[in-house]
């Protein structure tokens, strides 16, 4: 079955939509003005013709009776009489009809006379161009409003597209972390004043962004807060479980100071990276011999495949902080072995355990939301360092199984 013609994607804006159906309705309300008045003024003028030329046949009827010269275009039979019209009065009925008479236009009026037909014709010539005047003035002025209606309505469509794509413009912002972002719709300023539909919405989200933002800022606070806070108890338990006889209950309890240690540089990291407070510090680095220092620093058995090396110009510390967040969450929740491979731009980390879970994919990383072991820090941690020194990352599943995490950096 052949495929189905797709339109231009311009087809689909409103403008275009509006200029359609106003063209549609123009067209339509027209053509049915245009009808009724051609109907009525033709059914005027041809009444009037056929009364002249009604009268005319009297007068001519009133010679052929008194035996007198019969006036001008009428006689018995005459040559251009139609035939209808003939083979009527021969019937012995009176009757007009619009016809031809040397070249022009005529209406015919015969009348039955000794079995033949009496007849007479008026010129119908100044009618028949009236009619066609008033056609052509008709057509013309329906094209001149329908032009007209067009520009007037294009021009208020478009002034409604457009608040309609500034607030569109506004709604991705927000969507794309811009919580300042905001339409600033006039009309809204004043809740008494008249709003229409699209001031309407461009304030619901203005009031929505307002209120998300006051919520985000209200829990990234909260979150820095309690990190701050818990920072200085956390050191003083590590010196203190450093006092501590050494024994597995003193391992344990050193073991659960450093995870909530780490814990809490990981809130304070993501606080950070909300509120957006550091500034991206870039050098020119080679990608491999960076890669590598990462890989050695982890102390784990991570394999280093080069196909094809590349300088980037890039954060340094916080390219290595997601290549270390990838590297040991894919120790932590896959199964060796771990591949690392750098191929120009772009960095692969691939494990061989069961892989991603499906919303992790789907969505990216969430907070305190983890398939095994662990917070969910780590992963939410590299998407935002790696969105912060502009890089893509995305996580998807091995061909062959395995959880694959591809970060693109920009070249």
């Amino acid at each position: 079955m052949p495929a189905r013609p797709r339109l231009p994607a311009w087809t689909a804006t409103l403008t275009w939509k509006s200029a359609c159906f106003i063209v549609g309705m123009c067209c339509s309300l027209a053509a049915v003005v245009g009808a009724l008045v051609h109907v009525e003024v033709t059914r005027q003028t041809v009444a009037t013709a056929r009364e002249k030329a009604l009268g005319k046949l009297h007068d001519v009827s009133r010679a052929y009776e008194a035996g007198e010269e019969l006036p001008p275009e009428s006689g018995l039979d005459p040559a251009g009489l139609p035939p209808g019209l003939r083979a009527l009065a021969v019937s012995g009925q009176r009757g007009t009809v619009v016809g031809d008479h040397h070249g022009r236009p005529a209406m015919w009026a015969a009348a039955p006379a000794d079995g033949r037909a009496l007849a007479t014709a008026i010129d119908y010539g100044q009618s028949a161009g009236t009619i066609s005047g008033l056609d052509k003035a008709i057509i013309g002025s329906s094209v001149l409003a329908i032009g007209g209606t067009l520009l007037v309505g294009a021009f208020a469509v478009t002034r409604v597209t457009r608040r309609l794509h500034q607030t569109a413009t506004v709604a991705r912002r927000i969507t794309q972390g811009d919580l300042d972002a905001r339409v600033d719709d006039p009309r809204t300023k004043d809740p008494a004043g008249r709003q229409d539909e699209v001031a309407i919405v461009a304030g619901a989200l203005d009031t929505m962004a307002g209120s998300l933002q006051a919520k985000l800022e209200g829990e990234r606070r909260f979150t820095a807060d309690v990190a701050h806070e818990l920072r200085t108890p956390l050191t003083g338990l590590q010196a203190a479980s450093e006092l501590l006889p050494e024994g597995r209950p003193t391992e344990l309890v050193r073991e659960r100071v450093r995870t909530m240690r780490q814990l809490t540089e990981d809130l304070l990291e993501i606080s950070r990276l909300d509120s957006g407070s550091e500034a991206v510090e870039t050098d020119l680095h080679q990608l491999e011999r960076l890669v590598r220092r990462v890989v050695r620093a982890s102390g784990t058995g991570t394999e280093v495949v080069v196909v094809r090396n590349a300088h980037v110009e890039t954060d340094r510390r916080r390219l290595e902080r997601v290549l270390g967040n990838l590297v040991a969450n894919a120790h932590t929740h896959g199964r060796a072995p771990v591949v690392v491979t750098v191929d120009g731009p772009v960095v692969t980390v691939r494990d061989h355990g069961d892989g991603f879970p499906d919303y992790l994919v789907a969505h990216g990383p969430q907070r305190f939301r983890s398939g095994g072991r662990g917070h969910g820090l780590g992963l939410t941690i590299a998407a935002g360092q790696a969105e912060a020194i502009g890089a893509r990352l995305v996580f998807t599943a091995a061909r062959d199984g395995g959880a694959l995490a591809v970060l693109t950096l920009p070249s």
